[in-house]
């Protein structure tokens, strides 16, 4: 009798917890842990990237001072006017990239991958937690270093349209991030996370019309920058504060629209079949 008494008397197990369609609750936790690791190494992750692109800005201004104008589709503009939107993108992408791709790596070569993969989290949930922290990285990343070249005084950013500047920066960080996110699944060591960088990634970025009109190439390299799917964000991101593009911003709103997207479901598709994460 007095068995059955103490076996009543046990509390019953917790019932499952219903997430609905997508769990909030552990998406803002993974959201918080990416945002989180790279906030508490700020002055590496933040403030470094910033410093480069003010050093960058520095050079270029002290190489061509007041005298650089541009021709072609810029013509009379100043080149400093030019450069400094093309460099904050540069340092959005890279950033960007570094935060999925440099998380998945630490994660697989310390082993502890199964921090996100056994909580209730769906592969759409672990793309949209991976992507969007390095999303918030590349955008502040993005706000400093603007504000940084405008009051330093370098350059003048001044906005002739604002949808292009957070149309493209929104793609630019998304796209790159999931390329990071993808890398990052891939890489077994740092040596093959590097190689993409340096091989991949920054040739990409610095090929793209960061620095210079892309109709100074000769045929078939311009033909060819326009196979290149970061040629069209630093290009509309630039739009939006110079007014001027080599491209059409519509062509360009679309391509960014498409390959952000494919870039996001093959992401999606890594996780769903735990591509070198389950293994």
């Amino acid at each position: 009798m007095s068995d059955q008494i103490s076996a009543d008397a046990r509390p019953l197990p917790a019932p499952p917890r219903n997430y609905g369609a997508i769990n909030w609750i552990g998406l803002w936790t993974l959201y918080q842990r990416e945002v989180g690791r790279f906030l508490k190494v700020w002055m590496q992750t933040l403030f470094a990237p910033v410093i480069t692109t003010l050093l960058f800005m520095t050079v270029f201004k002290l190489a061509f001072g007041n005298r650089g104008e541009l021709t072609g589709d810029f013509t009379g503009l100043d080149y400093n006017a030019f450069l400094a939107p093309g460099l904050i993108i540069m340092s959005m992408l890279q950033n960007a990239f570094q935060n999925t791709s440099s998380s998945l790596t630490i994660a697989k070569v310390q082993g502890s991958q199964v921090d996100f993969l056994m909580p209730p989290l769906s592969p759409l949930e672990l793309t949209l937690g991976f992507i969007f922290g390095a999303v918030t990285r590349g955008l502040m990343v993005g706000v400093i270093g603007g504000l940084a070249i405008h009051f330093s005084g370098l350059a003048d950013l001044n906005i002739s349209m604002i949808w292009p500047i957070i149309w493209f920066s929104l793609m630019a960080t998304i796209f790159l991030a999931a390329l990071g996110a993808i890398a990052g699944i891939w890489a077994e060591k740092f040596d093959h996370l590097a190689a993409i960088t340096n091989f991949v990634i920054v040739p990409l970025t610095f090929l793209s019309g960061t620095f210079y009109d892309i109709k100074v190439l000769v045929e078939p390299f311009q033909t060819a920058a326009h196979f290149d799917p970061i040629f069209y964000l630093i290009d509309g991101f630039r739009a939006g504060f110079i007014g001027v593009s080599n491209s059409s911003l519509m062509t360009g709103v679309i391509a960014s629209a498409a390959f952000t997207f494919l870039a996001c479901l093959w992401v999606w598709w890594l996780f769903r079949t735990g591509y070198k994460l389950k293994s």
